[in-house]
């Protein structure tokens, strides 16, 4: 994969700013996820979400202002980051490589396994200093309709093992219907492909299911600058 899209801030060019040098908050990257063995829809889509879990993830991870959320998709420029931009499966030494590069003091990478409708989302928390697994998560088994409050409950997960208060119920935000992730996934992957049409009809879709999905709004405006 070329790039991969999540919300971020504070790298550019392969070296950490002064800003965020000077950033007490724990940084965080979220790396794409693994398919841990999927079946019962189309492979396009479980390839869409690789990527939009970790979007999305990133995306409940930066409302929470304790967290400095770091741009997985700058990490591709950074040397020695091929197997990550390769979009092969990364093990525990070579997220902290990335997370030391980038910045960030803790790597998220994870799995998900969705089989004929029954999701479960797994993820693992890297200490970039160490390389060591500081915790793991686990949705456990649900149905695939969840996924959203299964993203959103491992956001308050990591940001507990990270050492950072979870937002309050009321924080939290709206509910993204499954459908729409997965149309708001597609549109990323496409993105990722360089199709822009494609991808402009997959966030359209996401929006005309959540007018309010501010995630696909922005991809729209990426594909689609005014």
């Amino acid at each position: 994969m070329r790039r991969f899209l999540v919300l971020a801030l504070t790298l550019a060019g392969g070296v950490v700013s002064p800003l965020a040098a000077q950033d007490a908050r724990p940084g965080i990257v979220v790396l794409p996820f693994d398919n841990g063995g999927s079946y019962g829809q189309d492979k396009e889509n479980f390839e869409a979400l690789r990527l939009g879990i970790p979007a999305m993830l990133a995306s409940e991870l930066s409302r929470n202002s304790s967290i400095r959320l770091v741009d997985r998709a700058l990490t591709l420029s950074l040397p020695g980051d091929h197997g990550v931009a390769a979009g092969g499966r990364v093990d525990a030494g070579t997220a902290a490589r990335v997370g030391k590069q980038a910045g960030a003091r803790y790597v998220v990478m994870g799995t998900f396994i969705d089989f004929y409708g029954k999701f479960v989302i797994d993820a693992r928390i890297v200490d970039a200093e160490s390389g060591e697994i500081v915790k793991v998560i686990s949705s456990g088994q649900k149905d695939r309709s969840q996924l959203h409050e299964m993203i959103r409950s491992t956001g308050q997960q990591i940001a507990a093992g990270a050492g950072v208060a979870a937002l309050p119920a009321a924080a939290r935000g709206r509910a993204v219907p499954t459908e729409a992730l997965t149309q708001y996934s597609l549109g990323l992957l496409h993105e990722d492909r360089g199709d822009r049409t494609k991808a402009a009809d997959h966030y359209q879709r996401a929006l005309a299911a959540v007018p309010d999905f501010a995630e696909a709004r922005d991809g729209l405006r990426r594909v689609r600058p005014t």
